[in-house]
C-alpha cells in the first residue's frame, strides 16, 4: 500500500466515476503506511503482475551481516544484482559468502558504509578469488588503502570505487586489463592508469576534473560515457573517444560548449542535466544515430530548434525545464521520426497547450542504446 495522488487514476488511463465504501468490500485502510507511490506506480505494478505474470525482478539487492543466515544466502532470483555489507564479516562468514558467488558471477559485491569503522581497507578481498564485480562506493570516512585490490583477478568484469577522504592511488587498477565497466569518483592520483584499460565499454568520471579528453583516446571499445561534477569543460575530443552510444553530462562546471556532441556519429542517447552555462544545444547534423535527447534542469536552453537537425531523432525528455513556454516546443512539430516526448515543463496548463499542438505520448520506456 502507498500514497498516492488522485490524479493517477487520470494518469493511468482510468476514470473516477463516483465513491464506494471500503467496507463493502472488505478493504481496510492501512494504520501504517509508509510508501509513496509515483502517478504511474499502481499501472506499473498490475501490468507487472497481470500482464507479464508476475515475473522475477531483473536486478536484485540484498544486504548481509555476521552472522550470516540460510536466509541471507537464499537463491537470488534476478540474474544480475548486488550483495552488500556495511560492516566486516567474520573470517568464516566471508568464505561462506564468497562460496556462495561462486555460483552467481554476475552478482557485484559491494562494501558500503563502515559506520562502525570496520572497514578501514579491502584487505577482505583475499577471500574472494573468483570475484567478478566489485563495489566500494560509499566509504568515505574509513577507506584508507586501496592496496587490497590486488586479490582480485586481473580478468575483474567491473569496479566501482566511491570518493575517500583521504586522497587514495588508483593506479592499482591498471592490472585489470580486461575491466568492461569502471566508476571512479573524486580519485585523480594515478588516474593515468585508465589509458590502459582499453577493453572498457562503460566508464563513469565523477568529481573528476581533467583539462580535455585526450586520457580516453585509447579506449576504442568505449560505449557509454557519464561525465559528473567536476570541472572538465573542454570536450571536443568526444567524437574521437571509442564509438560512444550514450552520453551524459550532469552538473560539470564550467562546460558551456557541446558543439562536439553533435558530431559523435554512433551516439544514440544524450542525457544533460544542470548546466546552467549552457544556452544553447549543438547543431545535430553529425549525430546520425542519435534517437533519445534527455534535457533536464537545463535553465539556459531555450532555444530547442537544434534537435530539428538530429537525422533520426525519436524521443524527447524534458524534466524540470520549467522556465520553457509552451511556444518554444513548437520546433518540434513535423519531426518526422518523433514518436514521444515528455513534458515537464512545471505546470499542467503549458503541457495541455503543447499537446493541442504536438500530440504525442510521453516516452514510456528504456532506451536499449547497446541495440
Amino acid at each position: 500500500m502507498g500514497h498516492a495522488h488522485v490524479r493517477s487514476i487520470e494518469e493511468s488511463g482510468g476514470a473516477i466515476l463516483g465513491e464506494r465504501r471500503l467496507d463493502l468490500d472488505a478493504l481496510v485502510v492501512p494504520t501504517d503506511i509508509r510508501s509513496t507511490w509515483g502517478l504511474r506506480y499502481a499501472q506499473a505494478v498490475a501490468e507487472h503482475k497481470f500482464v507479464a505474470g508476475n515475473p522475477p525482478p531483473s536486478v536484485e539487492r540484498r544486504d548481509v551481516a555476521s552472522p550470516l543466515t540460510d536466509e541471507m544466502l537464499r537463491p537470488f532470483r534476478a540474474a544480475q544484482g548486488t550483495i552488500q555489507f556495511k560492516s566486516l564479516l567474520t573470517d568464516d562468514d566471508f568464505r561462506r559468502l564468497a562460496a556462495w558467488l561462486e555460483h552467481y558471477p554476475d552478482v557485484t559485491l559491494r562494501a558500503y558504509g563502515s559506520y562502525d569503522d570496520s572497514i578501514r581497507d579491502l584487505e577482505f578481498l583475499r577471500f574472494f578469488p573468483a570475484l567478478r564485480r566489485f563495489d566500494a562506493d560509499a566509504l568515505y570516512q574509513t577507506l584508507e588503502s586501496l592496496d587490497g585490490l590486488h586479490h582480485l583477478r586481473e580478468d575483474l568484469d567491473a569496479l566501482e570505487l566511491g570518493w575517500t577522504k583521504r586522497q587514495l592511488d588508483v593506479g592499482i587498477i591498471g592490472r585489470f586489463r580486461d575491466l568492461r565497466t569502471l566508476y571512479l569518483e573524486g580519485h585523480t592520483k594515478g588516474l593515468e592508469v585508465v589509458s590502459g584499460l582499453t577493453t572498457l565499454e562503460d566508464l563513469t568520471l565523477r568529481s573528476i576534473t581533467l583539462p580535455d579528453l585526450s586520457l580516453l583516446l585509447p579506449l576504442s571499445r568505449l560505449l557509454s560515457l557519464d561525465i559528473k561534477l567536476g570541472g572538465t569543460h573542454d570536450v571536443r575530443l568526444l567524437p574521437d573517444i571509442g564509438a560512444l552510444r550514450y552520453l551524459e553530462l550532469w552538473h560539470v562546471k564550467g562546460l558551456s560548449d557541446l558543439s562536439a556532441v553533435g558530431q559523435i556519429a554512433s551516439l544514440r542517447f544524450l542525457f544533460l542535466q544542470a548546466m546552467r552555462q549552457v544556452e544553447r544545444l549543438p547543431d545535430f547534423s553529425g549525430a546520425l544515430s542519435l534517437r533519445r535527447v534527455h534535457l533536464e534542469t537545463m535553465k539556459g536552453v531555450r532555444d530547442l530548434s537544434p534537435l530539428r537537425t538530429a537525422p533520426v531523432l525519436e524521443e524527447v525528455e524534458l524534466l524540470d525545464m520549467n522556465h520553457l513556454k509552451a511556444d518554444d516546443l513548437r520546433p518540434l512539430v513535423g519531426l518526422p521520426n518523433l514518436k514521444a516526448v515528455t513534458l515537464g515543463l512545471g505546470s499542467l496548463h503549458k503541457r495541455d497547450a503543447v499537446r493541442a499542438f504536438l500530440s504525442l505520448p510521453d516516452v514510456d520506456k528504456d532506451l536499449d542504446w547497446r541495440q
